[in-house]
């Protein structure tokens, strides 16, 4: 069972960096905001290439961990651990701003995540 949290906790760190680097991607310098500038964006820029690979490599671990866990553990482990990794990397690579309610809120989760997963 510790290899498939282990699997679990690649998958979740391959989801939340593939977030990162998508907004990273599109912070991209743009002429102008058309639709159509935005999917060429998408198709030639490496950083959102590697967010797409990230997904899809996080999505083979997930389905992984799925096999041999219950959904209903995996699932808000999954979407809250991720959330957190994603905030905190927003704060500190694209300068977010996180209030206190936020902080506070990534503690009442953290708390959760213990539970569901006992």
């Amino acid at each position: 069972m510790f290899m498939t949290y282990v699997v679990l906790a690649f998958s979740i760190v391959l989801n939340a960096a593939a977030n990162i680097l998508m907004k990273a991607g599109a912070l991209k310098p743009k002429e102008n905001n058309q639709v159509i500038d935005v999917f060429i964006n998408m198709a030639t820029n490496p950083i959102i290439w590697g967010g797409i690979c990230c997904f899809a490599l996080g999505l083979a671990a997930y389905n992984y961990a799925l096999i041999k866990m219950n959904l209903s553990i995996a699932y808000p482990i999954n979407t809250s651990v991720g959330y957190i990794l994603v905030v905190l990397a927003s704060w500190i690579l694209f300068k977010e701003s996180l209030s206190v309610i936020q902080i506070s809120g990534i503690v009442v989760i953290c708390v959760g995540v213990w539970m569901v997963s006992r």
